[in-house]
C-alpha cells in the first residue's frame, strides 16, 4: 500500500516507555501553585500558574514544498519505504491516547479538587482572618472601657485630691494667721510685765497678776510653737500630696496618651489610609506590664492618693481642734489676767485710800504736836522770870546781916518756889524733848506715808496703764485665724 504524503513525529510522542500503567499526576502543579498562607506583609504569594504548557509544533518547509507550490502530497519515494518499519503500532498510538486522556483526566481531577480546597481554605482564611480582626477590635474596645474607667477613677481623685490640697493650704494659713495674732496679746503681756517691774519698793510683789501673766506668756508662746509644728507638718504633707498629685497626673497623662493610640488602633480598618506593613514588629515585646500589674499600678496610685487625702483630714481636724482650743485658752486666761489685775487695782487702790486718810490723820497730828511744842516753849520762858524772881529773892535775902539770916517761913517758901519752879521746868522740859521726838516720829511716819503713797500711786498707774494696753484682744474668729 502506497502512503501519500510524509508522516511528522507527534509532539505528545517521546522516548518509548511502558504502556501498561498511566502516569502519576503531576505533583509539580500543586506544589508550585499552593503555599502556605501568611498574614500580610510578610510573605509574598506567588501567583499560581498552570505547570503545563502547549506548544505548537513547527515543521521546517521541504524542498518538495518549495518546488511545488501547489503542495500536492508526493508518492513515497522507495528510498523513504525502509522508514515504515520505524513508525508505531495502531495499538502503541490507541494505548498512548489512553493514557493521554487518562492523565488529562488525573490532571483535571487534581485541579479541580485542588480549586475547591483552595476556594474553601480561603473561606476559612478569610472567615478566620476577619473573626481575629473582630477579636481584636473587641479587645481594643475592652480596653479602651477599661482606660475611660481608669481616666474616670483617676480623674476623680485627682479632683478630691486638688481640693484637699486647697483645704490644707488654707489651713496652713489659718495657722499662720493665727500664730501671727496672738503675737500681738504677747507683745502687750510681756509689755505689762516689764512695766510692772518699774514698780518700787515694797509693791515688787509677786502678785496673782503677775503668776498670770507669766503664765499668760508660756500659753501664748506654747501655742504659736505648736501652730507653727502644725504649720511645718502641714508643709510636708503638702508636698506628700503634690508628689501623689504628680504621680495621679502622670499616670492620667499616659493613659490619655494610650486611649488616644488605643482608638486610633481601634477605628483602623482595611480600607484606612494610614496602614502599613511594618515587618518584624511582632517580634519586639517591649511590655512593662501585664493587666493585672496595669490595673495594680493605678490602683496603687489612687490608694496612695487616698491615704494622703485621709492624712490630710486627720491634720486639718487637728488643727482645727488647735485653733479652738487656742482661741478658749487665750481668751479664758485672758480673762482670769484681767480680773487679776482688777482685784490688785482695787486692792492697790483701797491701801493708797488707807494712806491717804492715814496721811491726813499724821499730818493733823503734826499741826497738833507742833502746837503743843510752841506752847511748851512758851511755858517754859512763862517759868523763867518767876524763877529769876525766886532766885533773886532768895539772893538778896543771903545779904541779911547777923541773926536776920534766919530760916522764917518765907525762906522756906522761897526754897520751896524755887524747887517746884526748877522741878517744873525740867518736867516741861522733859515733855519738850518728848514732844519734838514724837514731831520727828510723825514727820518721819509722814514721809514713810508719802513715800508709800507715792509707790502705790506708781503701781497703780502702771496697772491701770496695763489694763488701758490690755482693752483690745483679738477676737475669736481671728484667733483661730480668719481674717
Amino acid at each position: 500500500m502506497e502512503f501519500l504524503g510524509t508522516t511528522q513525529t507527534a509532539s505528545y510522542c517521546g522516548s518509548r516507555r511502558s504502556c501498561l500503567f498511566p502516569d502519576p499526576a503531576p505533583t509539580s502543579t500543586t506544589k508550585d501553585t499552593y503555599q502556605s498562607y501568611y498574614l500580610p506583609g510578610y510573605r509574598y504569594l506567588n501567583s499560581w500558574r498552570p505547570s503545563l504548557f502547549y506548544k505548537v509544533s513547527s515543521v521546517p518547509p521541504s524542498p518538495d514544498d518549495q518546488l511545488n507550490p501547489a503542495r500536492w502530497p508526493p508518492t513515497v519515494l522507495p528510498s523513504l519505504r525502509s522508514a515504515l518499519h520505524a513508525r508505531y503500532s495502531p495499538h502503541d498510538w490507541h494505548q498512548t491516547n489512553l493514557v493521554q486522556l487518562k492523565g488529562s483526566e488525573a490532571s483535571r481531577h487534581w485541579a479541580g479538587k485542588l480549586n475547591t480546597d483552595s476556594m474553601r481554605l480561603m473561606r476559612d482564611k478569610d472567615q478566620l482572618t476577619y473573626q481575629m480582626q473582630e477579636d481584636s477590635r473587641r479587645n481594643l474596645g475592652e480596653r479602651l472601657s477599661n482606660l475611660d474607667f481608669w481616666k474616670a477613677e483617676l480623674v476623680y481623685e485627682q479632683e478630691c485630691l486638688l481640693t484637699e490640697n486647697h483645704a490644707l493650704e488654707t489651713a496652713k494659713k489659718r495657722l499662720k494667721c493665727a500664730a501671727d495674732e496672738a503675737q500681738g496679746p504677747l507683745q502687750v503681756a510681756l509689755e505689762c510685765l516689764y512695766n510692772r517691774e518699774k514698780r518700787m519698793g515694797i509693791d515688787l510683789v509677786h502678785d496673782d497678776v503677775e503668776k498670770s501673766l507669766i503664765k499668760e506668756v508660756d500659753l501664748l508662746k506654747d501655742w504659736q510653737a505648736r501652730m507653727r509644728k502644725l504649720a511645718e507638718r502641714i508643709s510636708q504633707q503638702l508636698g506628700i500630696n503634690r508628689d501623689v498629685q504628680h504621680t495621679l497626673e502622670q499616670d492620667l497623662s499616659d493613659k490619655n496618651s494610650a486611649h488616644f493610640i488605643d482608638e486610633k488602633c481601634f477605628n483602623l480598618r482595611n480600607t484606612s489610609d494610614s496602614i502599613s506593613f511594618y515587618h518584624g514588629v511582632e517580634k519586639i515585646d517591649g511590655t512593662v506590664s501585664v493587666p493585672e500589674t496595669w490595673a495594680k499600678f493605678s490602683e496603687d496610685n489612687i490608694k496612695s492618693s487616698q491615704h494622703a487625702r485621709a492624712n490630710s483630714i486627720r491634720l486639718r481636724d487637728e488643727t482645727e481642734a488647735a485653733l479652738e482650743n487656742a482661741s478658749e485658752e487665750m481668751w479664758s486666761h485672758f480673762t482670769s489676767t484681767n480680773l487679776a489685775f482688777n482685784n490688785r487695782i482695787s486692792e492697790v487702790a483701797d491701801a493708797k485710800n488707807k494712806l491717804q486718810a492715814q496721811l491726813a490723820k499724821i499730818l493733823q497730828e503734826i499741826f497738833q504736836t507742833e502746837n503743843t511744842i510752841m506752847l511748851l516753849e512758851r511755858s517754859i520762858m512763862a517759868k523763867e522770870c518767876p524763877l529769876k524772881v525766886a532766885q533773886t529773892r532768895l539772893e538778896g535775902r543771903t545779904k541779911r546781916p547777923n541773926i536776920e539770916l534766919c530760916r522764917d517761913a518765907p525762906q522756906f517758901q522761897l526754897v520751896n518756889e524755887v524747887f517746884t519752879i526748877d522741878d517744873t521746868l525740867q518736867t516741861l522740859k522733859q515733855r519738850l524733848r518728848e514732844a519734838r521726838d514724837t514731831l520727828q516720829m510723825l514727820v518721819l511716819n509722814k514721809s514713810k506715808l508719802e513715800h508709800e503713797l507715792s509707790v502705790k500711786t506708781n503701781s497703780f498707774i502702771i496697772d491701770k496703764k496695763c489694763m488701758d494696753r490690755r482693752k483690745a484682744f483679738p477676737s475669736t474668729p481671728r484667733l483661730v485665724g480668719y481674717t
